[in-house]
Formats: C-alpha cells, structure tokens, sequence
C-alpha cells in the first residue's frame, strides 16, 4: 500500500478535482503491475494497474492494492469495479472508503457481491491526508484552504503598501521557488484587493516548470478599477468576487456575493462550483486575517525570514501549535494544520 501511496502522490496538480488514486497488483509476494490517476478524465489507477501486466491470466490469483474505494459508477471513465471483477481478481485491498455518495460504500460491495475479498483500513490515514483536498470538497462541500505568508522576524508582511517592490521580498531564492512548486499543485491562488492594487502580483508559476496556471482570485470590496494590473491581462483564468455585479468576457470572471460573513462562504461554494477544489491565500494581512477570524482555513504556510523591519503591515497571527517546521536557507518554515482530515 505503501508503494501505491507513492505512486498517488504523481497525480498532485493533474487530476483535480479528482482524488489522486495509487494502485499495485501482487502475485505471489511480488509486485507484477502498477498504476496511479496521472490526468483528469483519463483512465483510473486500477485500470492503468491492469493494462500494465503483460499476462492478464495470473490476476486471478493476484491481490489488487489500491489507495481509494474502486467506483461503481459511470462518469468520465467506466466503472473500475466492473474491470476488477471482469478480471476476476482475488482479492483486493483498500486504504481508504470513498467519501463521494455516488461511490461511499458500494464499490466495496459490488466487489463483495462477485466474491472477491476486500480488506479496508490499511494505511488509512496516509491516504486521508494524500486526499485531503477532494475529501473537503466532499464533506465540507468547499476548496481546500491553504494561507501562506512570508514575515520578518519581528512580524512585518512588509514595510507598508507605498514602499519599493524591492523592499516588500521578506523571503529568500530559496522559499519562493517551493512557493512556487506549491503554486503549481493547487487550482486557484487569492490576494486582497490592496495587494492587487498595490503590489501588482502575476499570481502565476515562473520558477518551476508547470503543465498549468492556476486560477487567480481577488475579492474587490471597493469597486476600484485596475484594468493595467497583471491581473487582467487575460493569460489565465482570473475570478473577480464584488458586491455589485455578475458578468464574464474571456477568461475574466465577475461574481456577486454579499458583503458579509456568508459572502465569504458563498464565495467557497461558488469556486468549488467553477472546479476550483484548492487555493492558496496569499494576502495581505486584512484578507489572511478575515479567513482566520471566521475559521475557514485548512492549513497555513508561514515563511519567517531574519530580516528586521521594525515597522509597517503587521503578519497575521494564528494560535495553533506547528506540526511541522525545516529551514530552507536562512528562511524558517512552519505548517499549522487546521483540519481534523488524516490526523
């Protein structure tokens, strides 16, 4: 299961809104097959895991291994519990059950029903955190939220919304090219209309090779144009949320939600609904601060660089212990988890 985790984690950045699936299939103690998710909408782990054994006829003594309950249901794909029995495997075991209705419980027992043996349960809670994104999709019906922020030693985002672009890079080479790795696995990345305004970020993936760009995404609480921003450019998809209107032209994206607490929440619902299953909160501090305040974060990502600034935008503040923390350079990072999902 461990080898078929592995294999999952190839799909990061490349089959959202999908779960990223691993398979493996055993014949007599040796690994004869394997398989993962590698595209949205292209064949699933298990079918790619069966396709790769150059002789078919020994799966009907092979234990089939695979990281998410097999589904039962037509979607972009056929059913892989349908192939799995067709094949008539022997046994197959799972980490984890599916949380999606259409699949939660029953491909295990079409499965079941075929007379194959299943076994759930192994790894498990390796597999709910590989899957944490489509499982919040499911149960929360919301993108998984990651906030990330770089400050200076004595809590400063940056000397203040006027000052030099040059004096605003609080972190090192090293930090921002994982921001940008980290950029490229998640759908959609969000900044406060000041920062847009301000600070004219390009909210793209440039450091690191990408099949993608993601999404990017600003709430504008003020009704301020800045059609010369990067932003508006028209080289990726881009969601404009305000409190006046609804309206599309291109790849840019206006969307009305209320100017409250349940806006932000409609906010969500509306992203989940545009296939955004994950975004990262970039800032600045008044936009991180709102998601903090209301408890709608999944995992915060906090750089802390030496630097000193002595004054200017103070860095938001969370309470929750790290779960994890590594240097990179003279650059500190720590993960604050904020989802009970894998734990």
């Amino acid at each position: 299961m461990k080898r078929a985790l592995d294999l999952a984690r190839l799909g990061l950045g490349k089959v959202s809104p999908n779960p990223m699936v691993g398979s493996v299939i055993v014949h007599e103690g040796k690994i004869i097959g394997e398989g993962w998710h590698d595209k949205f909408g292209g064949p699933h782990a298990e079918v790619n895991a069966i396709r790769s054994i150059s002789n078919p006829d020994i799966l009907q003594q092979s234990t089939l291994y695979v990281t998410l309950e097999p589904c039962n249901h037509f979607g972009k794909t056929p059913p892989c519990t349908d192939l799995i029995i067709e094949k008539k495997i022997n046994k197959v075991v799972i980490a984890i059950q599916d949380p999606n209705p259409l699949v939660s419980g029953k491909g295990i027992e079409k499965l079941q029903k075929a007379g194959i043996e299943t076994t759930t349960g192994i790894l498990a809670n390796e597999a709910l955190t590989l899957n944490k994104r489509f499982i919040t999709n499911i149960l929360e019906k919301r993108p998984y939220v990651i906030l990330k922020w770089a400050q200076t030693e004595d809590g400063f985002l940056a000397p203040g919304l006027n000052s030099k672009k040059n004096e605003k890079q609080i972190s090192n080479a090293l930090s921002q090219q994982l921001v940008h790795t980290w950029r490229a696995h998640e759908d959609a990345i969000m900044v406060g209309y000041n920062t847009l305004l301000y600070d004219n970020p390009k909210l793209n993936v440039r450091l690191i090779d990408t099949h993608r760009q993601p999404t990017r995404i600003t709430l504008d609480e003020k009704g301020i144009p800045a059609s010369q921003h990067h932003f508006f450019d028209g080289s990726q998809n881009s969601f404009v949320f305000n409190y006046s209107k609804e309206e599309s032209n291109g790849n840019q994206s206006y969307f009305q939600i209320a100017p409250n607490e349940a806006g932000i929440n409609s906010l969500m619902s509306r992203l989940l609904k545009e296939g955004i299953s994950s975004v990262i909160i970039e800032g600045g501090t008044r936009t991180l601060d709102k998601f903090i305040r209301i408890g709608l974060w999944d995992e915060a990502r906090i750089c802390t660089s030496p630097k000193i600034l002595k004054s200017g935008i103070r860095a938001p503040i969370i309470s929750i212990n790290a779960s994890k923390s590594f240097n990179l350079g003279d650059d500190l990072w720590k993960i604050i988890i904020n989802s009970p999902i894998g734990t």
